[in-house]
């Protein structure tokens, strides 16, 4: 059974850069926290005390303001930021869609670039032989699938990435923001294979700024403010609140 339990979560980080004078006087939230420290160390606290659990079948959207914490706290869960403080447990297989040009190569072909993507997310040559006429299909590129990565759009990388990573069903998703590629109908078909990965015992996670996507897609939503916890709910909760 698939499941995510974080609890306390805290990741801060020593910051390298040089800051303006507002930042270092106001405390502004910068690079999604908030900055401390003195005048020769600075940090900045992107999650703070982040705590929350999810089953099979929830769609988790995640909300708030540019910089309030929603891509750190996915790059967390997928494993590529360790956290500082507090323990997240995750049950299941997990993917993700962050950037879409992640694990493509830019000369290879899209159907190559199929098996690479699939031998990077730990697959076996027969499970990616097993699906590749259907990510083929779904990502509806048709006969550029036999041409270089390079030629395509971003909204035909955006279908292919997305075909690739939902193809073999994985137990839990992660996603940053929704892939604004495609016609109306390939957005209603993606839509459709999301819902099917919840109904399947499957877990979504969902950063958005479109609230209106947040209320179709999802069934909870954690609102973060400055990397802490706004309030964690029910969609029908969060949209009356």
């Amino acid at each position: 059974m698939v499941a995510i339990s974080v609890h306390n979560l805290g990741l801060t980080y020593e910051l390298r850069e040089k800051l303006s004078l507002a930042a270092r006087d106001k405390r502004l939230p910068q690079a999604g926290g908030i900055i401390s420290g003195n005048r020769r160390r600075r940090y900045v606290t992107a999650l703070d005390d982040v705590s929350f659990e999810l089953v099979a079948g929830d769609r988790l959207g995640l909300v708030g303001s540019n910089g309030a914490g929603k891509t750190t706290l996915l790059k967390v869960l997928y494993g590529i930021y360790e956290p500082t403080a507090g323990r997240v447990g995750i049950t299941g297989r997990v993917d993700a869609l962050f950037n879409i040009d992640l694990g493509f190569r830019q000369e290879a072909t899209g159907r190559r670039n199929i098996v690479l993507r699939g031998l990077i997310n730990g697959w076996t040559m027969a499970e990616i032989d097993a699906r590749m006429d259907e990510i083929v299909g779904f990502s509806e590129l048709g006969e550029f699938i036999d041409l270089p990565f390079k030629s395509y759009s971003q909204g035909m990388a955006a279908r292919l990435a997305f075909a690739i990573a939902t193809s073999l069903e994985p137990e839990i998703l992660l996603m940053d923001e929704w892939i604004g590629a495609g016609d109306a109908s390939f957005q209603e078909k993606a839509q459709q294979r999301m819902q099917r990965l919840a109904d399947h015992a499957g877990i979504v996670v969902l950063a958005s700024h479109q609230n209106d996507l947040i209320a179709r897609t999802c069934n909870k939503v954690l609102e973060l403010e400055h990397g802490r916890v706004r309030r964690f709910c029910s969609i029908a909760e969060y949209l009356t609140g």
